[in-house]
């Protein structure tokens, strides 16, 4: 199939979508809605099922928005809060289907407390998923949640309840409520819509010759030589010196990021005796090779993992280490990593603030974006993606220290969202990437592993759903793999073994960096002079030939909803 007839557009099926889908571009949508067609073959005319709302809001409101989805499956359902509290409400709910991804919203407000976490959860026959959505609801104004599940076993009847596990009773009202159900054929349609919309793009080359005359039958070769998308994984000290390693990675990841060779119980584990070497050694590699790298971390808030000296130190002393490992590394580093991981963790910890006061982070931040203006300063967390059990980590609580952080004047620009994952919950990894999206800053999967309790088979299918979810999403500006291989193996998830042979989740990741690649195109310019293709954003290689004449230039592809214009004078 010539890449130009992507052009060649079903108007009838236009007309049916363009209800559904706000139509910004007409050339830039076509290739897009054909794209559905052919990736996913079921849809022989038009895809008629929901399309994904990534409608968020973080502020609390005196008058709750309309339902997601006019309602969806909850639109007609009552919900029983007769006895609220002691009992939680609850909406019952009939007929759930195995393997559905269901997306639940609602907008909540509390009495009886100024503010409390409540969790949405759900009860089937056979299991309790006891948290599918979190919100740190108010008393005064609406707070919105959102989130979802997928259930493992079909239901007849189940039970979609509100609580606050505090202790207190606290009365809980819920509006505007919605639950919308996707088959996996839908879910993975509307992915493929939003990276066909974000991650690619149309290209119309054009040729002519001096004089400005089109030429038609030239022949054209286009290659992409490097993606826009930062797709990486951490790298640890053993990559160091041994080339199988290093081909292996180079061949695949354009990003990197340190495991540990830049952490300061690495880089000075005995009081004023700092030793970059490593990281220093690590760094020429990427160099090298022009692979991005973050810079991981500054400080990390887990006493575990703050040097044993440092532990010692007394609030004055403490002081003068934090400023001395700060400028150190910042001095020495700057303008060489495009992020840092500023203050690691600190949703979990807070060591520093114990015992420097509570506007230590704040001057973490503000003393390194001064250092190193350039570079991107991030947070980043855990267990805020990967699931809303843990109460520390709530979504509602990082953006919480988001805005703290703006408040006193930080430049905390990144958002990052580690994704050390168990059994991933699809449509809550979305719902989360909604909400912390409303601040539109950078948004990086920067630690993505399935635990070592999964088997291999199993880690690869979890791995690509949570994969599919990152790079599908519109606000997440990058993915990081945390898999350093080691002797022993890695942290939790190894792509492949100590040969370099993969493993499942190798398998997976090889899958979807082919899927994600623009393949080498060939035509010939038409009756216009002009060949279109569709591509992933990057930079591109394209060669011309006609008659005995040839060219070879490169373009960049960068995000834009018009169509990208390159033309070539033979």
């Amino acid at each position: 199939m010539q890449h130009k007839s992507l052009f060649q557009f079903n108007i009838t099926m236009a007309a049916a979508l363009s209800k559904r889908i706000e139509m910004r571009s007409f050339f830039c949508m076509m290739p897009l809605f054909l794209n559905i067609i052919i990736i996913i073959p079921s849809f022989t005319s038009s895809y008629d099922g929901p399309l994904y709302d990534y409608s968020a809001y973080t502020e609390c409101k005196a008058y709750p928005e309309r339902p997601l989805y006019r309602g969806g499956l909850l639109k007609n359902n009552t919900l029983n809060s007769a006895n609220n509290p002691p009992s939680p409400p609850a909406f019952r709910l009939r007929n759930l289907a195995q393997g559905n991804i269901y997306c639940f919203s609602s907008w909540i407000k509390i009495e009886g407390a100024d503010s409390a976490l409540v969790a949405a959860s759900l009860k089937t026959e056979n299991t309790t998923y006891n948290c599918i959505g979190n919100v740190i609801a108010k008393h005064g104004c609406w707070s919105f949640l959102k989130g979802g599940f997928v259930l493992d076993t079909p239901s007849n009847s189940s039970l979609l309840y509100f609580q606050v596990n505090d202790g207190r009773e606290i009365e809980i009202a819920v509006t505007s409520a919605s639950l919308q159900p996707f088959t996996p054929q839908q879910w993975k349609a509307n992915q493929q819509y939003k990276i066909n919309k974000e991650r690619k793009r149309g290209v119309t080359i054009h040729v002519a010759d001096e004089h400005g005359e089109k030429l038609q039958g030239a022949d054209i070769r286009v290659e992409q030589i490097s993606k826009d998308f930062p797709f990486g994984s951490a790298i640890a000290y053993t990559i160091i010196g041994n080339l199988a390693y290093q081909n292996w990675f180079v061949e695949r990841f354009n990003a990197a990021v340190f495991e540990n060779e830049l952490k300061w119980y690495t880089t000075e584990p005995a009081q004023g005796k700092t030793n970059y070497t490593l990281a220093d050694q690590m760094l020429e590699f990427v160099r090298a090779h022009a692979i991005i790298a973050r810079g991981h971390n500054i400080f990390w808030e887990d006493p575990l993992y703050t040097p044993a000296w440092v532990r010692n130190l007394t609030s004055q002393e403490l002081q003068s280490a934090v400023n001395s490992r700060i400028q150190s590394l910042m001095s020495k580093y700057k303008e060489e990593f495009i992020h840092w991981d500023v203050s690691n963790e600190m949703l979990h910890f807070n060591f520093y603030e114990e015992r420097l006061g509570p506007n230590a982070t704040l001057y973490f931040f503000k003393t390194a974006q001064k250092l190193d203006p350039l570079a991107t300063m991030f947070m980043n967390d855990f267990n805020v993606v990967e699931n809303c059990v843990d109460v520390n980590s709530s979504v509602d609580a990082y953006i919480s220290r988001i805005k703290e952080l703006k408040r006193g004047g930080a430049s905390m620009d990144g958002i990052g969202l580690e994704g050390h994952f168990g059994k991933p919950n699809p449509p809550y990894i979305r719902a989360v990437l909604d909400k912390v999206a409303t601040f539109g800053l950078p948004i990086w999967l920067t630690e993505v592993d399935i635990s070592h309790t999964i088997d291999h088979e199993t880690q690869a299918i979890y791995l690509e759903q949570v994969l599919r979810e990152g790079f599908s999403h519109p606000s997440v500006n990058g993915i990081m793999l945390w898999t350093a291989l080691h002797p022993y193996g890695c942290y939790q998830m190894c792509l492949t073994d100590n040969n370099f042979k993969n493993l499942p989740a190798g398998d997976v990741v090889e899958k979807l960096l082919r899927e994600w690649e623009t393949k080498e195109t060939e035509g010939q310019t038409d009756e216009h002079g002009a060949f279109n293709f569709y591509g992933f954003l990057g930079e591109y290689k394209v060669s011309v030939k006609y008659g005995d004449r040839t060219h070879n230039s490169t373009f960049s592809l960068c995000r834009g909803l018009e169509t990208r214009h390159v033309s070539i004078q033979l």
